[in-house]
């Protein structure tokens, strides 16, 4: 199992995706040896509201220069993506799309569902996991979220890959997702938290081990007592001890008139992504 077709999404407003951000996807992609589509989506604002508030706001003034940004910003970063993948010798294609502005997330899920995986960097802004949280829940795809001041993929190799596991449904889909990851690192570790859920027992990472033995893998096992801290507190501790290039976890969540409900681990590290995780649902 390889990866051959990624995808990233790419932004022009309200804030343009940034060149660190760009240049963390391509290399991504190279060291994998996959092909990379950026999709740039310019954003669509509807007009709502009777003329009298939009002539008092001139509303169609702030809609033509915010539309005008959208489309500036979606060029600009195209064209930085194709300048920097040619450079890295990775084979790339990039799409230009136009959607509402609320349904931006939605739209780079629908086009994720005909990927191998997803690169999602995030920011701390407002609406910053949006795209992310999207493509976790709605594509079936698994999805590397990443800040890219804390990415580390330009190293062109994989230094140590933690996966977390708790032996639910979500940790057993991401464990299989990420396999081509986990070829390519030079260490992988399997980090189980006890204490925290009942499926997270001691011994647990020993049959993971077994399984990616034979693909080939070897995995040291590490098992932390979560002693009645939060399942945060615990991630960050150890990653901060550990700082591997990436960490392979299931996503725990649901949607509910589209707005996402996540689990503790799942909301924990896509709010402060420490390191890059590839998540799957």
């Amino acid at each position: 199992m390889t990866w051959s077709d990624l995808l990233t999404p790419l932004s022009g407003y309200p804030d343009a995706t940034s060149p660190a951000a760009i240049e963390q996807s391509v290399a991504f992609a190279q060291m994998t040896g996959a092909k990379l589509t950026a999709v740039a989506v310019n954003v669509r604002i509807p007009l709502k509201g009777g003329w009298i508030p939009n002539y008092l706001l001139d509303m169609p003034q702030f809609v033509r220069e915010a539309e005008a940004q959208s489309a500036t910003g979606c060029r600009a970063a195209l064209d930085d993506f194709s300048a920097k993948a040619s450079a890295a010798g990775v084979n790339h294609a990039q799409l230009l799309e136009t959607c509402d502005l609320y349904g931006v997330a939605d739209h780079v899920a629908e086009r994720a569902k005909t990927h191998d995986l997803c690169l999602a960097p995030v920011t701390g802004a407002p609406g910053g996991t949006a795209t992310a949280e999207a493509v976790i829940f709605a594509s079936g795809r698994p999805v590397v979220v990443f800040d890219a001041a804390r990415a580390r993929f330009d190293g062109g190799v994989l230094n140590e890959v933690v996966v977390a596991w708790d032996g639910s449904r979500g940790a057993a889909r991401a464990l299989a997702d990420a396999l081509p990851a986990l070829r390519l690192a030079r260490a992988v570790r399997v980090l189980t938290v006890v204490g925290e859920k009942p499926s997270a027992r001691g011994g647990a990472g020993r049959d993971v081990a077994r399984h990616l033995g034979l693909h080939g893998v070897v995995a040291e096992l590490d098992e932390v007592d979560a002693v009645g801290r939060s399942i945060g507190g615990v991630l960050d501790d150890y990653l901060k001890r550990r700082r591997p290039d990436l960490m392979v976890m299931g996503a725990f969540g649901h949607s509910r008139t589209r707005e996402f409900i996540l689990g503790g681990a799942t909301m924990h590290m896509l709010r402060t992504t420490p390191v890059p995780v590839l998540m799957s649902h």
